[in-house]
């Protein structure tokens, strides 16, 4: 999902902007990580702690920094390190925009939380494309490749199951084959340039989300007027309720 985000906003041309200048921005859901107790952590460093749960998020800061976002606010994000999973002191000032992208594995899974979005996405992944990610990713971040595999099968193909793939019903919109599939992002990419522009109003980003008819289907594929969908993760889109 962060694959994707980062190829909406690079097809915006969002990167090559000041960061207080800029119209769309990206938050993640990892960003908002608990902080842990001794006892966590050392279960952390081991592989041991459950990353994948809802219950390894603060929600309610999630939320309060979302609304203030949403009402045009200056906020600082936590800083998150994964070498050794703690909060850090310093955070990241976020200023306010127009349109918010927030992705995460999770960010379905509250209530509270999910009803501030304007248009969900899902990001379709096969399960092998999503190991191997996580295996790269988790290496660059000095684990073994035992503890990753470990990790995996403990916690996060069974939370993956249980959490993540149930919330898949309250996207709008369901992307296959997630940034490979560049006739969805430039669909995506163009709503985005339709809100900067004002050319969709208010009240019909409104009706996306539940207030009027819904149209949840799969984006096409390159060559193929639909598709046969496997588990996988997704990302958000947010637009904010500020007037543009």
């Amino acid at each position: 999902q962060s694959t994707v985000c980062e190829k909406i906003m690079e097809l915006l041309g969002q990167n090559e902007v000041e960061r207080r200048q800029r119209k769309v921005l990206i938050l993640s859901q990892d960003s908002f990580y608990k902080v842990l107790t001794a006892e966590q952590q050392a279960k952390a460093l081991k592989g041991q702690y459950n990353f994948d749960h809802p219950d390894a998020f603060d929600n309610d800061l999630m939320h309060t920094t979302l609304k203030n976002i949403v009402e045009g606010k200056t906020v600082e994000v936590p800083t998150y390190d994964f070498v050794t999973h703690s909060r850090l002191a310093d955070t990241t000032v976020v200023y306010p925009a127009d349109v918010v992208l927030f992705e995460g594995i999770l960010v379905f899974y509250n209530q509270d939380i999910r009803d501030m979005f304007h248009l969900r996405l899902f990001v379709d992944t096969d399960s092998d494309v999503r190991l191997s990610r996580r295996v790269l990713r988790d290496m660059k971040r000095g684990r073994d490749l035992e503890q990753i595999l470990t990790q995996y099968t403990t916690f996060v193909k069974p939370a993956f199951e249980e959490f993540c793939l149930p919330t898949k019903k309250y996207a709008d919109v369901i992307i296959p084959r997630g940034v490979d599939n560049m006739v969805a992002i430039n669909l995506i990419v163009q709503h985005i340039q339709d809100i900067l522009n004002g050319d969709i109003c208010k009240w019909q980003r409104g009706a996306m989300n539940g207030h009027g008819r819904t149209y949840k289907r799969p984006f096409p594929e390159q060559t193929e007027s639909s598709s046969v969908l496997a588990a996988g993760k997704r990302s958000h889109l947010e637009s904010s309720s500020r007037p543009h």
